[in-house]
Formats: structure tokens, C-alpha cells, sequence
């Protein structure tokens, strides 16, 4: 087959919903909703922080910067002010199995919004002037992310939970990289990971999936098809790990345990979840804030992704008040393991249908969820199977999830003006630190 020439595929869950191969392995979605009076386009390439080595760890973030300082026939100013002067907006961003670049404007032109996009993600030519301009402005998001006393707990849980595994290293690498990164790194990174199997283009609106289908093939028919950028599933470790901020008031804690990755049983832990910490009645902002006063904010959600899952518990509180919110929450949490309250599971429940519901009608979000389901399952799930899936479970499979966490080691993290050792003493008092 011609790398330039379409084949219609069957993957798609809703009826509104039309995806095309390219001979090539790029992935076309586009999802007609006449009802928009905008366009959303995004493509999305298969290369973030997981892919990466401890010394190439952030160059997906630094290329995703550097893509829009000029191509071969743009400046940095045309690709700008192309987009704005019909009124677009433009976007992107890294994740860790990800990066996504993004315009909105007019359906009419959504076909000019391909091209332009196909321009950015495969003939950015990275000017050396750019770099090191650009390298300035990640040097200083990277001072501003290293301040945030959540952000920085965070880092420390991927890293309790997944060691040296890429999956525990973040997105936007380490200072010395940043400073380091040349323009040879960055076109050898674009060659070995943005490739067609690799790359999916979305659309969504009142547009025609056949002219978009042939506008997609027209800028990314001829690129090289390339292999699967799979991750490695990373071994889940846990632990305990801490970080000193001082001239803060607040101690920034995480907790979490390993769930079952995108193909797996992972339904009942997100029951779970919002069972725990979603919305105002849940047992977390309930007890923990309205009750207590113990946080200011407190929430639990989960990360399901094709090659991990985490159980997340997020909260900040005052340092002296650290200790009461890890006992709360970690009572909270057995509680649930030991019986499952049929009001909160039918306010769950609840909540997550209205969540599947609400990113259906976010066209940008709409447009990741297919590309996510594509590249972990090979095809987009329809709401209804959503639904269903959730609707499926029961009482007792929440309560086993619950159950079986709290028989694993969990990962800690806290970010604060905290002493040496505080963590781990903390967490033998509230008994996280064993299986």
C-alpha cells in the first residue's frame, strides 16, 4: 500500500467517530459534531518522559518548545501570526507518554490547521539562536515547578513509586539536561520517535472527515513509518521519600499504590477513588476539612495509563498537623477496605458517569481520550461502553480494591519544612510503611 493512500478502519465506538489509516500507520480521528461552531485539531506523537534515558530525561519537553521557533519555510513570528490572523489558538503540551500539539479556531479552517501542524511537528528546524533563547525559559519553569512544594512531592512519589524506571523521572528532566541539550539531540530525537505508527491526527467538529482524512494524508502521507514507541512496564517499588522546604508552613503529602494499567481490571480502583476524595460529601474533603479542618484542599483520583496505574491521595496541611492527617486518612482508607457505605457508592457511581459524560462534550478533551485509547488499546470506547463498564461493578469489588491496596506497600511523599527522618517516623506511626 502507498504510504499516501487512506484505509478506513473500524475502531471507532460512536457513530459519529471515522478513523483512518494511512499506509504509513498514522492514525487520522475525526469526529464530526455539527452542533460547533469551532474547530478543534490536535496531533499527537507517542514520545514523552517515559521514553527517555536519565541522560536524554525532558528532551520531549524542550522539542515540544523548540517546535514552534521555526521550520524550514516559518519563523517563529509567521507560525504565530499565521495561526492568529484567522483567529486560532495554539497549544501544546508533554506528558509522560505523550506530546499533543493543538489549534483551535473556525471549522472552516480546519484543513489549514492540519497543514500548519504537519509544518510544526515535521519540519521544525530548531535554529540555534531559538535553543538558546528557549533554554532560558525552561531554566526558569523549571525554577518555578522546583518552588511548588506539591509539584515537588510529587516528583518524589513517582520516584518512591518507579526508581530509576523512566516513569519515575520528570517530564521536564533536570536542570543540568536543560542546560545541555544540543539542536543534534533534538533532530535525532524527531527521527527515531515521531513516526507514523506513532503519530495520531485529530479533529473535531462540523467538518467533513473525508477532506480531513485527505488534509491529514497531504502533511503526514510521506512521513516515515517507523515502530511502536512502547513502554517497558515499570516494577512498582514503594517506599518512603522526603524532601526539606524550609520558610514554609505547609507539609505537601502523597500517597498511592500501584493499580492495574489501561487493559486491566483498573474499574473497580477508579470506583474506589472517587468513592474516597471526589466532591464535598466524600470521605475525604468531608471528614478531613469540613469536620476537622485539617486541609484546606485534599483530593484522590487515579492515573490509569497502558503501562501503570497509581492510586493517588493528595493533600497539604500544616506541618504540626501532619502526623493527625496521615492517621485520618490512612483510617479513612481502611475503613473503606473494611465495608463499602451504599450511599457512597451510588454518589461514585454517579459521579463518574457524569464524568465520562462531561469530557465528551470537551472537544479537546474528547480528542486525547480517543488518541490515549488508541494507542493503549488500538481503538476509541464509546460512552456507552464507558458506562457500562462502571455501571458493571459492584460493592464488593470496590471493597476488594480497597482491600488489596492496603495490603501492598504504598509509595509516600512529603514536600515541607519537615526534619530529617520525619517521614519515615511518621509513616511507621500510621502504618504506611509496610505491606
Amino acid at each position: 500500500m502507498n504510504a499516501r493512500e487512506p484505509a478506513s478502519d473500524s475502531a471507532a465506538g460512536d457513530a459519529d467517530t471515522t478513523i483512518t489509516t494511512l499506509g504509513n500507520g498514522v492514525r487520522v480521528v475525526v469526529i464530526r459534531l455539527p452542533y460547533l461552531a469551532t474547530v478543534a485539531v490536535s496531533v499527537f506523537v507517542r514520545s514523552g518522559s517515559c521514553h527517555e534515558d536519565a541522560r536524554l530525561n525532558g528532551i520531549s519537553h524542550f522539542l515540544e518548545h523548540m517546535a514552534f521557533k521555526g521550520t524550514h519555510t516559518r519563523d517563529c513570528q509567521a507560525i504565530n501570526l499565521d495561526a492568529e490572523r484567522l483567529g486560532a489558538e495554539v497549544n501544546a503540551h508533554t506528558d509522560k507518554d505523550h506530546t499533543a500539539f493543538h489549534m483551535r479556531g473556525l471549522a472552516r479552517d480546519a484543513a489549514a490547521f492540519v497543514r500548519m501542524l504537519g509544518d510544526i511537528v515535521r519540519n521544525s528546524t530548531f535554529p540555534a539562536a531559538e535553543i538558546e533563547r528557549e533554554r532560558e525559559v525552561l531554566l526558569q519553569e523549571y525554577a518555578e515547578d522546583e518552588d511548588d512544594g506539591m509539584a515537588t512531592a510529587f516528583k518524589l512519589f513517582d520516584k518512591a513509586c518507579y526508581g530509576e524506571h523512566p516513569a519515575g523521572s520528570p517530564i521536564a528532566g533536570s536542570r543540568a539536561n536543560i542546560r545541555r541539550f544540543s539542536r543534534a539531540e533534538l533532530v535525532e530525537w524527531v527521527g527515531q520517535q515521531y513516526t507514523g505508527v506513532n503519530t495520531i491526527v485529530g479533529v473535531i467538529g462540523d467538518v467533513d472527515p473525508r477532506a480531513l482524512a485527505a488534509a491529514a494524508t497531504a502533511a503526514f502521507g510521506d512521513m516515515p513509518r517507523g515502530a511502536d514507541n512502547l513502554i517497558a512496564p515499570p516494577a512498582y517499588l514503594g517506599g518512603i521519600r522526603q524532601k526539606r522546604l524550609p520558610g514554609t508552613g505547609q507539609a505537601h503529602a502523597v500517597v498511592g499504590f500501584a493499580i492495574p494499567a489501561l487493559p486491566g481490571a483498573h474499574a473497580p480502583f477508579v470506583l474506589a477513588a472517587a468513592m474516597l476524595g471526589e466532591g464535598m460529601s466524600s470521605p475525604l474533603l468531608d471528614e478531613l476539612r469540613e469536620r476537622r479542618g485539617l486541609v484546606y484542599h485534599a483530593d484522590c483520583w487515579t492515573d490509569v495509563r497502558d503501562a501503570y496505574g497509581q492510586f493517588v491521595i493528595e493533600a497539604s496541611t500544616r506541618r504540626e498537623r501532619l502526623r493527625e492527617y496521615l492517621e485520618a486518612s490512612t483510617c479513612l482508607l481502611r475503613d473503606n477496605g473494611a465495608a463499602v457505605d451504599a450511599i457512597a457508592f451510588e454518589r461514585a457511581q454517579n459521579q463518574i458517569a457524569v464524568r465520562i459524560l462531561a469530557d465528551r462534550e470537551s472537544p479537546a478533551q474528547r480528542l486525547e481520550l480517543a488518541a490515549l485509547d488508541l494507542y493503549a488499546l488500538g481503538r476509541v470506547r464509546s460512552p456507552r461502553e464507558l458506562l457500562a463498564t462502571f455501571a458493571a461493578i459492584d460493592a464488593a469489588q470496590v471493597r476488594q480494591a480497597f482491600a488489596t491496596m492496603l495490603g501492598a506497600r504504598p509509595a509516600v511523599a512529603i514536600a515541607g519544612d519537615i526534619a530529617p527522618g520525619e517521614a519515615e517516623r511518621l509513616a511507621r506511626r500510621v502504618g504506611l510503611d509496610q505491606a
